[in-house]
């Protein structure tokens, strides 16, 4: 049974950090690209970041690119997300997620396993 679970999120003031962390169980992992999505409240889910099995070249959404790094530690198969400079429009419910394929690494439907979500709230 795949088991991806969320944890990290928070309250935190603009500028501020976190860090998020996702572990993994059930899944080979090493072979798995991992991404990070988020939903706001009345949005869409959108994509954050993800991270193919290598950790080279990640992608990143436009809105997060220099302040958002997600790495990866594949023997402890876990998935981090560092956020830095936060903002109170990343405030969300983030989810990790597998996909097996790593083609569309930005295509929510892509991904074959999701956690529950942690939430993140930035206030002002």
């Amino acid at each position: 049974q795949v088991q991806l679970v969320e944890s990290g999120g928070g309250l935190v003031q603009a500028g501020g950090s976190l860090r998020l962390s996702c572990a993994a169980s059930g899944l080979t992992f090493n072979s798995d690209t991992m991404g990070w999505f988020r939903q706001a409240p009345g949005k869409e889910r959108e994509f954050v970041a993800a991270i193919r099995w290598s950790g080279g070249n990640p992608d990143y959404a436009d809105s997060v690119k220099g302040r958002f790094t997600i790495s990866r530690d594949n023997a402890k198969k876990t998935v981090y997300l560092q956020m830095n400079s936060l903002k109170p429009e990343d405030t969300a419910v983030y989810y990790c997620a597998a996909d097996r394929s790593g083609l569309h690494v930005e295509v929510s439907d892509e991904y074959d396993y999701w956690g529950q979500g942690t939430q993140v709230t930035v206030s002002s």
